[in-house]
């Protein structure tokens, strides 16, 4: 497979999204739509996003929000994680906060810009499959 034009690392790529804070979700999708990602979400719940995760459609990679509403996003992480899907924490929780076996797991504290996110996707390696 060809690699994205550097201006376009995310190519291609589907990514979850889960982030119950409308400003905040569109900001993430602004930042990875530009790099080039199709954005499966938002979802502000986690049910909704495990459902969707679930399903038939298939995703590259994902960000996570810690506090969803009324409930914590690591059912969702710990499913992600078993399925070897790449997956970040965009949080506002510290990393210190994290339960230990999310304690490896890829952290960046709100607020963020747009660019050290798609980073961070690369890094953990987040490509189209």
């Amino acid at each position: 497979m060809q690699a994205p034009p550097a201006e376009k690392p995310l190519l291609g790529c589907r990514l979850l999204i889960v982030e119950d804070n409308f400003l905040v979700a569109q900001t993430i999708i602004d930042a990875v739509q530009d790099a080039g990602a199709q954005v499966i979400g938002p979802f502000s719940r986690m049910v909704d996003a495990l459902e969707h995760l679930t399903g038939l459609t298939a995703i590259d990679g994902a960000i996570l929000d810690v506090g969803l509403e009324e409930e914590e996003s690591y059912p969702l992480a710990e499913a992600l994680r078993t399925t070897q899907i790449p997956f970040m924490f965009l949080t506002g929780v510290a990393k210190h906060h994290l339960p230990s076996q999310f304690a490896r797991t890829p952290h960046m504290a709100k607020p963020f810009s747009g660019r050290a996110l798609v980073g961070m996707l690369v890094e953990i390696g987040v490509q189209r499959n």
